[in-house]
C-alpha cells in the first residue's frame, strides 16, 4: 500500500513538472494591427487629462470670504472628500466629491443633506482622475 502511494506521488510530481515546463514555453504573437490600435488608445487617453463625472455643489456665492470659510469648514469635517471651486463671474462655486455616476453622487448628497440643505448635483467635465481614487 505504501509503495503504491509512493508511485502515485512520483507520478503526480512528474506530471506537475511537465505542465510547468510546458507553461514556460508559451509564446503569444500579437497581430500588428492590435498593437497599433492599443498604442493609439493609450496615446488618446494621455491627451485627455480630465474625466466626465458628477459632483455636489454646496455653495454659490459672490462673497469670496464666505467661499473660503465654507471651504475650510468642509475640509475640516470631511478631509477625504475631494473639494474644488470655480469662479464663473460673478459667482464662486464650491463643488465636492467626484463620482462616475449620478447614483453614486446621490449617496454623498444624502450624507450632506443636513449641513448643506441647498446642495445639488452637477455634471462636471473637468474632474482629475486622481479625484476618483477611493470611490
Amino acid at each position: 500500500m505504501q509503495r503504491s502511494f509512493f508511485v502515485l506521488f512520483i507520478l503526480i510530481v512528474s506530471f506537475g513538472a511537465a505542465v510547468a515546463q510546458a507553461l514556460q514555453n508559451i509564446q503569444i504573437k500579437e497581430d500588428p494591427a492590435i498593437t497599433s490600435l492599443m498604442s493609439q488608445y493609450i496615446e488618446g487617453n494621455k491627451q485627455k487629462p480630465y474625466i466626465n463625472g458628477w459632483r455636489l455643489q454646496i455653495l454659490a456665492t459672490t462673497d469670496r470670504p464666505k467661499l473660503d470659510e465654507t471651504l475650510n469648514n468642509f475640509k475640516a469635517q470631511y478631509p477625504f472628500v475631494p473639494v474644488t471651486w470655480l469662479h464663473e463671474r460673478p459667482y464662486y462655486l464650491l463643488r465636492v466629491g467626484a463620482y462616475h455616476s449620478k447614483l453614486q453622487a446621490m449617496s454623498l448628497q444624502q450624507i450632506l443633506k443636513g449641513p448643506y440643505p441647498g446642495s445639488y448635483l452637477v455634471q462636471d467635465s473637468q474632474i482629475s482622475p486622481i479625484d476618483f481614487i477611493g470611490y
